[in-house]
């Protein structure tokens, strides 16, 4: 494809504990930078079944449901890997409280992952990621009842 920009698809999830925290996962690249699980679309996947693979790999953990954040595209997505492959990405930002497993971290992929209450997240994220975790916040300070 060259150095064209592409048009790239992923889910993020933010999982959220019994006690309200949000699970971060260390990345390995960039070094030490925090973000949620998630990932790149395979062929034939939905977003659904991306954000389900890839908080899988990544963490061990099975998601039983999944609502939906937010779609995040357009200019402040666009990226230039080290490379100089350009690319532009499409995010479905999903969340979830319910979920099962053992917290596995995936060496390929991450250093460590850790559940942070909001006003405790790190100061060092994926700056996406941040964005797609205050919709979620903003989303429950909104709801009615």
């Amino acid at each position: 494809m060259g150095h064209r920009p592409l048009i790239l698809v992923g889910s993020v999830v933010v999982i959220v504990d019994e006690e309200g925290r949000l699970l971060l996962e260390e990345r390995k690249f960039p070094e030490g930078l925090w973000g949620l699980p998630g990932g790149l679309m395979e062929l034939g996947e939905s977003t659904e079944d991306t954000a389900k693979r890839e908080v899988m790999e990544e963490t061990g953990l099975t998601i039983a449901e999944l609502k939906l954040i937010n779609v995040y595209s357009g200019p402040k997505h666009f990226v230039v890997a080290k490379n100089g492959d350009e690319f532009y990405v499409v995010t479905t930002g999903y969340y979830s409280n319910k979920f099962h497993g053992e917290l596995i971290v995936d060496q390929k992929e991450s250093l460590s992952f850790k559940f942070f209450a909001p006003a405790d997240l790190p100061d060092r994220m994926v700056g996406s990621h941040r964005v797609v975790i205050e919709d979620y916040l903003n989303h429950l300070t909104n709801q009615p009842g």
